[in-house]
């Protein structure tokens, strides 16, 4: 039995707030969030096909939508690209419709994978968890909110080393004990 839109919520919500602003894995991700300007969105796209449309229009929305209202959307997709590999593909198709929709140096797309896999790394190297969520999700940022994320964290480029140093730090006990990982269906 497949999860519910809201348990897949929930599980997004768990991993946003107990690893990604918790962990302090993104310093820009707490202040959108608590004033509810991130978007989630659940695609039961079943193909890759449909989740580009999808994909597309979420970005249409989000390039249409003000910042104040919507900052950024996480497109979750529990039944496609399963496949890290797969999923990896899918994201020079993702760049290329942004080009297509003439969304290029306005939006761009971030991942975010079960099974993310950084290259030179073992699959079950702990420094995996720092772009790891409980299901394949494409998050749509925009731009300008990351060029003033980095004006106001000059040492941006530092997050990446200090993110992976945590995870070496915490292990993989540590990780799992923060139960951000996909819930299992019902």
């Amino acid at each position: 039995m497949e999860l519910s839109h809201d348990d897949i919520i929930a599980a997004t919500r768990n991993w946003l707030e107990k690893a990604v602003i918790g962990l302090n894995l993104c310093p820009f991700a707490k202040s959108v969030y608590v004033k509810d300007q991130v978007r989630i969105v659940i695609s039961d796209a079943k193909d890759p096909a449909t989740l580009l449309e999808h994909l597309m229009a979420e970005l249409r929305l989000l390039a249409d939508s003000e910042p104040e209202e919507v900052d950024t959307t996480l497109l979750v997709h529990p039944y496609v690209l399963q496949r890290f590999l797969d999923f990896n593909d899918f994201l020079e198709i993702a760049d290329a419709a942004l080009a297509d929709m003439g969304l290029e140096g306005t939006l761009q797309v971030a991942d975010f994978h079960p099974k993310f896999q950084f290259s030179g790394t073992t699959i079950n190297d702990v420094s995996n968890n720092t772009n790891r969520s409980p299901f394949p999700t494409l998050h749509l940022i925009r731009e300008s909110s990351i060029e003033r994320a980095v004006e106001a964290f000059p040492d941006a480029a530092t997050i990446y080393e200090r993110n992976i140093a945590l995870m070496q730090e915490m292990g993989r006990d540590g990780w799992e004990a923060l139960n951000v990982g996909t819930p299992k269906s019902k």
